[in-house]
Formats: structure tokens, C-alpha cells, sequence
């Protein structure tokens, strides 16, 4: 062995014939054949628009996996490991936050360059980003016909808008726990978004007043803010980044881009656990 190599211990399996490998257990044909380039000749920078979005895709899967589980839980009274799998999204969700610095290296002169390859297609058309929204409570039935082409993400978003949301199983856990919490809120169209409820807010200041008291649940609200800050600076970085590469202009997909990226940040889950700050304050 040359100086400084490091030499491949004698336990290491070298012939894999008929064995399972790292490569064959990820599918990495599938995964790394996945990256086709449209523009003619292929742009050198269409490559890390195309991974960008591939990777954010794949996080998104394991977000609503995350997600899903920790509705689960909380339908059956399990609040800490619904904890734990919301305090995985919120690293996912840093990643994913992060990762936009990657994209925000493609110029104006760079994304032009195949730009007209991208046809109509728009990160407004992600399934799973949306499916994630009707998780988190950010309901709207109309999004549905936006995937009418696409049977498949059609009906994941129904699932999604159907099932209560992760708020709403959090609230009927609070309410199993013999706190207040409105009637209405639990007999709500759960297919419909989440609005404020000054209702609310009278459960939520006595689990803020008394934490001792309502430990879990109180660990648990500021779980759910944590999230929801997440996914805002998120959706900030996406914003910022966007307008970094394409200035005030249009989206692909026919969206106003910078514009309604903006009026997003407007929209909140979990309105009561902002709200009742101030009411703890005074």
C-alpha cells in the first residue's frame, strides 16, 4: 500500500454475487438514472434544478410519513411518540430550508438557459408539498382539481383532506385529557381549513399558566409552534430564493411567482398557539 492509503480490512465482503449491495438495496439505477435533462443541448446548470427538486421531493415523502405516524399517535393517546417523529420533521424541514442555498447559485443568466424546457411544470404542482398543508391543517378541496391528470396524487390529497388534521387530533387528545376544548372544534368539517377559535384559547392559557401541571402538553404546543416556524422559514427561503433567480416575473406553472410565494406566509396552522401569548403575557 502507498503512504496514506488506507488499507480495506480483510472482513470487508468483496464479491457480492447474489448478495444484497448498497446499490441494489437503494434502487441507485432507479435513483441516479432519474435525472434527465430537456433542454437541447443539455445546460450544464439543468442538473441541479432537476436534483433541487428531486431531493425536496424525497424529504417531503419521509415528512408525510413523519406526519401521518404522529396523527396516528396522537389518536391513540401516544404523545411522545408523536413528539418524537414531529421532532424529526423539524430537522428534515432545516434541511430542506437550508438546501435552498444550493439553488440560489443558478443565476437569472443560468436558469434562462433552459428555462423554456420546464413547459408549463411548477413546484405549484407537488402533490406532497400540498398533502403536507392538509396535514398541517391548510385544507382546501378546490386543490384537488389541480391533479385531476394525475389519479394517484388525486387521491393521496383526499386522504389527507379527509382525515382529521394533526392539529385536530392533538385537540381531541387535550380534550380526552378533561380540558375545555370547544364542542364545535370537535365535531368540525375536518375536510375544511382550521380558523381561529377564541374558543380555544381559555384551554390553551391554563396549559401555559400552569406547565407543571400539563408538562406533556405544553412540551407539545411548543412542538407545533416549532413546526410551524419551520415550515414558514421555509417557505421564506423559497421566496427569497425564487425572486434572487427570476426578479417579479411570472411562475412557470401561470402563478404570479414572488407574489403568491409571498401571500403563503400570510397563512397559519395553529392560530390559538400564537394568539394565546399575548393573553399569558398580560
Amino acid at each position: 500500500m502507498g503512504e496514506g492509503t488506507r488499507p480495506v480490512e480483510p472482513g470487508v465482503v468483496r464479491d457480492l454475487r447474489g448478495e444484497l449491495s448498497y446499490g441494489s438495496y437503494l434502487h441507485l439505477d432507479a435513483v441516479l438514472g432519474a435525472q434527465a435533462p430537456l433542454s437541447d443541448p443539455p445546460h450544464h446548470d439543468e442538473l441541479l434544478f432537476i436534483v433541487q427538486h428531486q431531493t425536496s421531493e424525497l424529504w417531503l415523502k419521509l415528512v408525510l410519513h413523519e406526519l401521518r405516524a404522529a396523527q396516528d399517535h396522537l389518536a391513540r393517546d401516544g404523545l411522545r411518540p408523536a413528539l418524537k417523529g414531529l421532532a424529526r420533521v423539524k430537522h428534515v424541514l432545516r434541511v430542506l430550508t437550508d438546501q435552498w442555498a444550493v439553488l440560489a447559485t443558478l443565476t437569472p443568466s443560468e436558469y434562462a438557459g433552459f428555462r423554456g424546457a420546464l413547459g408549463r411544470s411548477s413546484g405549484f404542482q407537488s402533490y406532497q408539498y400540498r398533502a403536507v398543508e392538509f396535514v398541517l391543517g391548510n385544507k382546501d378541496a378546490a386543490m384537488l382539481e389541480h391533479f385531476a391528470h394525475d389519479p394517484g396524487a388525486r387521491d393521496l390529497l383526499r386522504d389527507a383532506l379527509e382525515r382529521p388534521s394533526l392539529y385536530d387530533e392533538f385537540l381531541r387528545l387535550v380534550a380526552r385529557r378533561g380540558l375545555p376544548v370547544p364542542d364545535d372544534l370537535l365535531r368540525r368539517d375536518v375536510t375544511r381549513a382550521h380558523v381561529m377559535a377564541p374558543g380555544l384559547l381559555p384551554v390553551l392559557r391554563e396549559v401555559y399558566r400552569d406547565p407543571g401541571r400539563h408538562w406533556d402538553l405544553y412540551e407539545a404546543c411548543e412542538e407545533l409552534v416549532d413546526l410551524e416556524e419551520g415550515f414558514q422559514l421555509w417557505r421564506f427561503r423559497h421566496l427569497k430564493t425564487v425572486e434572487r433567480v427570476i426578479g417579479s416575473g411570472p411562475g412557470t406553472g401561470g402563478s404570479s411567482g414572488v407574489r403568491f410565494l409571498r401571500a403563503a406566509l400570510d397563512l397559519t396552522f395553529f392560530p390559538e398557539l400564537y394568539a394565546v401569548r399575548a393573553e399569558v403575557i398580560r
